[in-house]
């Protein structure tokens, strides 16, 4: 039986240039995309998801290529929704590409990969000691940062450099700030960032650079196997 594979994505997150890693034990035909909130218009999604008093904002980026702040919670209710769905189609692994504070998902029957709940401790047990930098898209994540990275035997350092936005050159600056600041790793915590952007980072500033997306589907890569 061939095994497959459902990524779930929150808001607009470009998925293709993680395929290839993925591609290598299961053929693009067994990979199903779907996107809670990147098919609807901005104001469908503030409609459903508009933040209600005691709720959470949550960023992500809408189709028309701009941010906009949701409520976490109903994004949370949603993607269970959908990954119940998921289940009952007898997907073998889902794999929520969203480095979001999103908790409580579940699923009876898949294996459910979470990037929050993955990442930290795999990178934690990479870098062993070492001082990392990371470079988040925009500030508003920042304040979620340290209970993400608290596996970490030292507190990371911050910088600011977008992806869908910004230029190389203010994503050279930000790593270069980190490294100033003693980082000796860098970590690049967007699933917008790509293979492309960690290549750039390592020629021109001459430091190791993890990313997000590929640390994700390489272990989906090998439960597919």
């Amino acid at each position: 039986m061939k095994a497959t594979l459902a990524i779930l994505t929150i808001g607009v997150v470009p998925v293709s240039e993680v395929l290839p890693l993925l591609t290598e034990h299961i053929s693009e035909q067994q990979i199903t995309h779907l996107s809670l909130l990147g098919k609807m218009s901005r104001e469908e999604v503030m409609e459903d998801y508009a933040i209600d008093p005691g709720e959470d904002p949550l960023p992500t980026l809408l189709s028309d290529g701009k941010m906009a702040h949701v409520s976490r919670q109903k994004i949370e209710r949603a993607l269970q929704g959908v990954i119940e769905v998921l289940d009952n189609q007898r997907y073998d692994v889902i794999l929520l590409m969203s480095t979001a504070p999103i908790t409580g998902l579940v699923a009876r029957n898949a294996i459910l990969l979470e990037p929050m709940r993955i990442i930290p401790p795999l990178v934690a047990s990479i870098v062993d000691g070492h001082q990392v930098g990371v470079i988040v898209p925009i500030e508003e994540l920042i304040d979620n940062q340290a209970s993400k990275w608290k596996v970490l035997e030292n507190p990371p350092h911050y910088a600011l450099a977008n992806p869908f936005w910004d230029s190389e050159t203010k994503l050279i600056a930000a790593g270069r700030e980190l490294i100033e600041s003693g980082a000796d790793v860098l970590m690049l915590d967007c699933l917008g960032f790509h293979q492309r952007h960690r290549d750039l980072l390592q020629k021109a500033l001459d430091v190791p650079v993890l990313l997000s997306n590929v640390l994700v589907a390489r272990l989906a890569s090998e439960l597919l196997v």
